[in-house]
């Protein structure tokens, strides 16, 4: 079976967020059972060094205003890319969704549209000696690419469209339908108009085959006025062809076990070489190395969805408790602004490094005893995952793929051995001061905490399983596909 990923990142060629992990490691998990993945990327600035040794397979003479080549590699984890080259549209200084200035770049539009139009053309057979039995789109930069198939009037693959997060959806003027090659019919509601605008996501929502998303419970939240974020009523429309489908990780690169970027490696059965890292990270923060309590940290992006103006109010708490905190993340100025007062009023127990660094993130999940997420919604989530990996117990709240990843410290998960981290809810200070308050309480009791540590990190959490539902729902559409009317 052939299977061609369409996506705007992949780990380790370039990364904003959790997506570049699931488009780096599932094509991997999938090869293993036999299914043959491409994934189709836009070359940024420094992904084609990234890439290494490729050759050009197709070109394109004009790609939405410019020539663009195709060019095939491999990632160092053996994935099968093919680069988009388009000068005109991705050899961008910054990020590969904002400007210099923190602004959407203004052709997003064309950019991305570009890249689901090649995705359809490379799935029809067109521009390559190969072509799909599956396209499969994620997040709203690939939406078009399920539409572009479906109005092509060809025989095509089948289609999935993976929603990585809800909230950005990728909408666009309405006058743009011509230019980004879509028939005045397309405009509809039972096409890709959007409440008057092109709707990347509803696109890929309304003419994919099916839809899946990174979490069970975030699948039914996903259908709710609350969280559907307009999309409601088109999830619930859809909820037959709707799967929730959890994230895993890349075991061999989250694995303390022989983890190059931490100074002393160790396992469920050596926890206590976990310690020379706590020692590390308070160190190089300037934390007091003599405080007793725990050290807990966060990873995140600072944002509103995250949750993190929570553990401002619950600061005092987890100050009188002995705690200590380590931040490692960027984001909203305001937020950075707070954390950074909370430091220089207890520089010995509050840390704040505002940056992305995916190496000293290691150190930070060696080097915590706990991490917080408590975020308002999350639709996986792939940091509680690490931390599990590491012995460092999530404090998050019950929302999304948080609530299906963490097993409760209750009274009877403890005594069944199973609890695995904290959960809390609803989402707000008061439930996070519980939170902490247990973990504190867990904390004092060290063999106990050690019995949760070891669950945490025997967990299976890799994508074995999830690449094999994949498989099966890849299997169940093209059989559906091919069977004759």
């Amino acid at each position: 079976m052939k299977v061609l990923f369409v996506t705007p990142e992949l780990f380790p060629l370039v990364k904003t967020g959790g997506l570049a992990d699931v488009s780096g490691a599932l094509p991997v998990a999938l090869g293993r059972l036999g299914i043959d993945v491409k994934v189709l990327l836009p070359a940024y600035p420094g992904v084609l060094d990234r890439l290494g040794p490729a050759e050009t397979v197709a070109s394109v003479d004009d790609l939405f205003g410019g020539p663009a080549r195709l060019l095939a590699g491999r990632t160092t984890t053996g994935v099968a890319v093919l680069a988009i080259d388009a000068p005109h549209l991705f050899d961008r200084p910054a990020g590969p969704y904002l400007g210099p200035d923190g602004r959407d770049w203004g052709d997003n539009a064309r950019r991305f549209a570009a890249l689901g139009w090649l995705g359809a053309e490379i799935g029809l057979g067109r521009l390559l000696d190969w072509r799909a039995d599956v396209v499969h789109a994620h997040d709203w930069h690939a939406g078009l690419a399920p539409a572009y198939l479906a109005l092509s009037g060809a025989r095509r693959p089948a289609t999935v469209q993976t929603i990585h997060n809800i909230a950005f959806q990728g909408n666009f003027p309405a006058r743009l339908l011509d230019e980004l090659r879509l028939p005045p019919q397309a405009f509809h509601t039972e096409g890709v108009e959007y409440y008057g605008q092109i709707g990347f996501l509803k696109a890929g929502l309304h003419f994919a085959d099916h839809l899946t998303t990174v979490s069970p419970t975030y699948a039914r939240e996903i259908q709710t006025p609350e969280l559907g974020m307009g999309l409601d009523g088109l999830l619930h429309h859809r909820a037959r062809q709707l799967t929730g489908i959890l994230n895993g990780i890349d075991e061999m690169a989250w694995n303390p076990i022989h983890d190059p970027h931490i100074p002393s490696r160790y396992c469920d059965t050596r926890l206590a070489d976990k310690a020379p890292n706590k020692a590390e990270l308070r160190t190089r923060l300037r934390l007091d190395r003599s405080v007793d309590g725990p050290l807990f940290c966060i990873i995140s992006r600072l944002a509103h969805q995250k949750g993190l103006d929570l553990v401002l109010a619950a600061l005092p708490d987890l100050l009188a408790g002995r705690g200590q905190l380590a931040l490692l993340g960027t984001g909203e100025p305001g937020l950075e602004a707070q954390f950074r007062a909370a430091a220089a009023a207890a520089p010995d127990r509050i840390a704040c490094v505002f940056d992305y660094d995916e190496k000293l993130s290691h150190l930070f999940q060696a080097g915590a005893d706990a991490i917080i997420m408590p975020s308002r919604f999350e639709p996986c989530g792939l940091t509680q995952l690490y931390a599990q990996r590491y012995g460092t117990l999530p404090i998050v709240s019950r929302v999304g793929g948080l609530a299906d990843t963490v097993i409760d410290a209750s009274e009877a998960a403890l005594y069944d051995g199973v609890a695995t981290g904290f959960q809390f809810a609803p989402p707000a200070a008061g439930a996070l001061r519980l939170a902490l308050s247990r973990a504190f309480d867990l904390f004092a009791q060290p063999a106990q905490w050690r019995r949760v540590q070891r669950r945490a990190m025997t967990r299976e959490v890799g994508w074995r399983r999830p690449a094999e539902r994949y498989a099966t729902l890849y299997r169940r559409l093209t059989t559906r596909r091919a069977e004759p009317g």
